[in-house]
């Protein structure tokens, strides 16, 4: 497999990581997962991301679930493997493993007690240290970690770490980040890397329009994203739009904090990518409420979809 290098685009979907009814890992859902996922045109899978329920799993556990999505993945695209740890021992070993078994790159987000741009900095220079040659994503997601990386730590991390080869944006809002990494990179500050869109492909057109070469993010329908991605990429912005705008209902609802995951998860199982809607514990119920809610968005978009064309 290719190695992840700054030249990546597309639609990176963040999997989610399937469980039984019973709380187990289910390995036996995960190439029908997968195929759902590049039957729909995935450029790229990710793994164990923030709503992967990474730190729900054992160490083991996702060594396991690492080999099994690689080996279903069978090497049509690329996988990135979320690292992303609390001490940076645990977040080598799992990324030399990953590597190992055929990822192209890891991700990685700050821990949560850095705070000061120096701090932040520092932290990223010993990641890549850690990680030596195996190329990473910075995954700037301020939502779940509470850091605020501003654009000029992220342009120093860019310049002194050149196995950083992808920004993964997800600061909310961001556009104006986004349109400064890419300026800077335009003036020459930094070499051109990727940067790939997150946040549930919510502001997916701008961020297009901005200079985004992507999205990396999950939705119960990836296939808006990667619709929306391809007209945009052919020249055809309003197509990009139109189909991004008979989507958003549903887009919006599934990014509810709290229980998005439990929705994004019903909707997959629906719609026969996994077995069971299971989330492990600790994780939300969806009430019969938000059940009968889903049934009447699902039926209101199939109808959008009938009248786009």
């Amino acid at each position: 497999m290719k190695l992840l290098d700054t030249s990546a685009k597309g639609v990176y979907i963040i999997a989610v990581t399937p469980f039984t009814e019973q709380g187990e890992l289910d390995l036996a859902s995960v190439p029908t997962l997968i195929d759902f996922y590049l039957d729909a045109g995935a450029d790229g899978i990710t793994i164990l991301g923030v709503l992967g329920e990474a730190p729900k799993l054992t160490a083991d556990e996702s060594r396991r679930f690492v080999k099994q999505v690689i080996d279903s993945v069978a090497g049509r695209v690329p996988v990135i493997v979320g690292v992303s740890s609390a001490g940076l021992a645990a977040l080598g070993e799992l990324a030399r493993s990953s590597m190992a078994a055929g990822a192209a790159g890891v991700m990685v987000a700050p821990v949560p007690s850095v705070r000061t741009d120096d701090q932040i900095f520092d932290y990223f220079k010993q990641v890549a240290e850690t990680l030596g040659d195996i190329p990473f994503v910075l995954q700037d997601h301020p939502q779940s970690t509470g850091v605020q990386m501003s654009t000029s730590v992220i342009l120093r991390i860019l310049k002194a770490t050149p196995s950083c080869v992808m920004v993964k944006h997800e600061e909310f809002p961001g556009l104006a980040k986004l349109s400064a990494l890419r300026a800077a990179g335009e003036r020459g500050e930094i070499n051109r890397v990727s940067i790939l869109s997150g946040n549930g492909g919510l502001f997916l057109p701008e961020e297009l329009e901005r200079g985004a070469d992507g999205a990396m993010t999950g939705f119960a329908f990836p296939e808006m994203m990667i619709g929306v991605y391809r007209a945009h990429a052919a020249g055809n912005a309003a197509r990009a739009r139109d189909l991004f705008d008979a989507y958003l209902p549903i887009a919006r609802y599934e990014q509810q904090p709290g229980i998005g995951l439990a929705i994004r998860k019903h909707i997959l199982a629906r719609r026969g990518a996994i077995a069971s809607a299971a989330l492990r514990k600790p994780g939300p119920k969806l009430s019969a409420s938000d059940l009968a809610e889903i049934d009447v968005m699902l039926e209101r978009q199939s109808q959008r979809l009938k009248d786009l064309g």
